[in-house]
Order: C-alpha cells, then structure tokens, then sequence
C-alpha cells in the first residue's frame, strides 16, 4: 500500500471535527423556533377580510353578490354553502394543507391555508 494513502492520527482528529459540527449544526437547526401555525386567510375583492387558526373548529358566512358559509373543522377547512351558481367552491371539498385554496369567483371570495408548507414523503 502506498504511504500517501495510509490513515494518519491527523485524519481522524479532522473526521472527529467534521461530526462535531455536523451534530452541532443539527442541534442548533432542531433548537431553531417554526412557525408551524396554519392560518385561515378570507379574502374578498383582494382585502383581507378574516383571518383564523387552522385548529379552531368554528363555522361563519361571508356575504358579498352570494353568500358562503366557510367552516372550519377537524384541521381542515371548506366551503359547506355558496348561494353562487355552479358552487363550484363547496365542490373544492375539504382542504388542509399550506398552500392550498378555495375560490368563489362569482362572489371574489379566496379561502387561503398560509403557513410552513408540509413537506412531503416525496420531497424528502
């Protein structure tokens, strides 16, 4: 075996190093505050008009041209009811996730999930 290629007491002093600030990096990453709150964002014609926590079970009708009933439950939110034609939002169904809306066209009504998006089994 060549020497330039034989382990050295210095290798493993710079191996020891290396976990070190790995293992530091990853406490201060778990240490780290996050903002893992999914909030509730009502919308109409672009102004914020409520907003609410994700994990508050709690149901309310927006009115505007229609009306919506918006209910949120169970960490999951949805339009129950649309006086609008089509109701195209009530057939959204349920939705829990960051990222994630429901819109009434007819009425200018969004219902937005805002948060730290989830990552999911496929990203990782």
């Amino acid at each position: 075996m060549r020497d330039d290629l034989r382990f050295r007491p210095g290798d493993a002093i710079a191996a020891i190093a290396v976990l070190a600030l790995a293992g530091l990096l990853l406490l201060v990453w778990l240490w780290l505050p996050r903002d893992r709150q999914t909030t509730v964002q009502i919308y109409q014609n672009g102004v914020l008009i409520r907003e609410l926590p994700l994990d508050t079970d709690t149901s309310f009708t927006v009115g505007g041209t229609y009306e919506n009933t918006i209910s949120i439950e169970n960490g999951t939110v949805s339009v129950t009811r649309a006086t609008c034609p089509g109701e195209d939002c009530v057939h959204t169904g349920k939705v829990s996730h960051a990222g994630q809306s429901i819109l009434c066209l007819p009425n200018r009504l969004e219902v937005r999930l805002s948060g730290t998006p989830e990552v999911d089994e496929i990203a990782r």
